[in-house]
């Protein structure tokens, strides 16, 4: 019996992502702040910046058996917290479950977190030290210190999400030796109800829609199966990288 386990998975991404691995797994855990409630599937509720749910959630999946699969697609976006809130949920619950997890890793076992296209338009921006920042999320004083130097949600988020990226790197080197991989995937923009909260609010994202070469939004289940393919066995020597699912949007913009 093998497990899968999809974070935010109550709607958007992680919801699409619940049905591409419904067959890579005997059993398919999910995961979000409020119970859901999926047909066949196990619902835990869990907040994915609560170091002690983290490791409920760990325990309740290691009951299941070997782990073949973890998706962490939950998260916040600017307009829904502040820039320490946008740290603790982004960047330092990805690092509690790639942390908690590793324990649970097997020959076969595959992670893939998702950063976003935010987390290369935000380079231009960086400043070293703040890459040195998001390098140590697990440090007890981590959110008074980033949230400290990065003060606007926005920036925060684009940083957030390029540690994310930075942390799945490190992931790899620990989980290769025991025969797993770490990917991430930088979804640009989709629609969901949090990627059309955004436009809404955020009239520069009008702009990046617009020099999207592929000229509109993507659909969750175009991201979840870039998901699909990365955990699966046709991955199986893909580990430790980001990739873009945006439309073309950052090449788009001239950012690389």
């Amino acid at each position: 019996m093998t497990t899968a386990v999809i974070t935010g998975a109550a709607s958007g991404m992680g919801r699409a992502s619940v049905e591409a691995l419904r067959d890579l797994a005997d059993v398919i855990v999910a995961v979000d702040l409020t119970t859901p409630s999926i047909e066949g599937t196990i619902g835990v509720s869990c907040d994915i910046s609560d170091p002690a749910d983290v490791a409920a959630l760990v325990a309740e999946v290691r009951g299941h058996g070997p782990l073949r699969a973890l998706v962490h697609a939950a998260g916040i976006s600017p307009t829904m917290g502040d820039a320490r809130r946008v740290f603790e949920v982004d960047l330092v619950g990805t690092h509690l479950l790639l942390e908690g997890f590793e324990g649970l890793v097997v020959p076969g076992t595959a992670a893939v977190c998702f950063s976003s296209s935010a987390a290369y338009q935000i380079a231009p921006f960086t400043q070293p030290e703040w890459d040195e920042l998001v390098d140590d999320p697990g440090a007890d004083d981590f959110l008074d210190r980033a949230s400290s130097a990065i003060t606007d949600s926005g920036l925060a988020y684009g940083m957030a999400k390029r540690g994310v990226v930075r942390a799945v790197g490190r992931a790899s080197l620990r989980w290769g030796p025991l025969g797993g991989r770490v990917n991430s995937v930088a979804p640009g923009l989709i629609d969901t109800p949090m990627g059309r909260q955004e436009l809404e609010q955020q009239p520069m994202m009008q702009g990046m829609l617009a020099g999207t070469p592929l000229g509109r939004l993507g659909d969750p289940a175009e991201v979840a199966a870039a998901v699909a393919y990365l955990v699966s066995d046709a991955a199986s020597f893909i580990t430790g990288i980001d990739l873009l699912v945006d439309g073309g949007m950052i090449r788009g913009q001239g950012i690389f």
